[in-house]
Parts: structure tokens; sequence; C-alpha cells
């Protein structure tokens, strides 16, 4: 398939850039002409992928999260994110609902199931000290 439109952006792994992040990605994939409700799934899995980057991979305020879009001309949209923090060391595991690393704070350990749920495929790759990179893919309906 052709790729008929892409973008880039390289943000810091701060909380507020998430929104922005959601929204950028949103705006961007809406030339595709989704329904609300994939545009719903959409941000949604574009917020926890972010959110795990901010959360999960710096133990600092200053790291950068790369978010890169593609679209083909069938209608698929793939949305990756990317971060160069500290990696994941069982990916596998980490993939199982409920799982997290956060100790003694409260977070649910649902971020790549809502990512798995909300969109046609998920692929996590990751290695430890080097980072982490999310594939989504969504095919938009005509």
């Amino acid at each position: 398939m052709k790729i008929i439109n892409e973008m880039k952006a390289i943000i810091s792994s701060k909380s507020v850039n998430e929104g922005y992040a959601r929204v950028a990605v949103g705006a961007f994939i809406a030339q595709l002409d989704p329904t609300l409700d994939e545009l719903a799934d959409i941000k949604t899995a574009v917020s926890e992928a972010v959110t795990n980057c901010i959360v999960h991979a710096y133990d600092r305020p200053d790291g950068k999260i790369m978010i890169q879009v593609k679209l083909y001309d069938n209608n698929r949209a793939v949305i990756i994110i990317k971060d160069w923090g500290k990696g994941i060391e069982d990916v596998k595991k980490a993939l199982e609902p409920c799982f997290t690393t956060s100790e003694g704070e409260e977070r649910s350990g649902m971020g790549f199931t809502i990512m798995e749920t909300f969109m046609d495929k998920l692929r996590v790759t990751s290695k430890p000290g080097k980072g982490t990179r999310v594939v989504l893919e969504k095919y938009i309906s005509k």
C-alpha cells in the first residue's frame, strides 16, 4: 500500500503533552474521515501509549517521545509512539492485563490491553536501557 500522508512530532515526556498528542494525532487522522467511534478509539490508544512513556520510560521530565503517523491509500493509519527510556524487561509479561511496574501508585496496568482492544493491531518492541516502540494500526471504515 502507498503512503498518502505522514507526520512526525517529538514532545517532552511531560503529562501536559498527553493531551496535545491525542488531539494532534486525531486531527491528522481526520483526513481519512473516521467515524466518531473510530476517532475516539484512536485517541484513547494514543493517550495510553503516550502516558506509558511519561509514567514508565523516564525518571526525569525531560525525556523525549516521538509520535509518527502514516496514512495509507487503503484507509489504514499506522501510529508509532517511541521513547528512548528505560525499556521493558519482559514485553510478553507487560502485555498481560493488570500488569504494572508502578509501585505505590494507583495504576491499573491496563494500558496495553486498552490499546489492543481499540486498535486493529498492536506491536510492542523494547530493549532495556534503550527504550520502547509501540505501533498501533487502525483501518478506517468507508
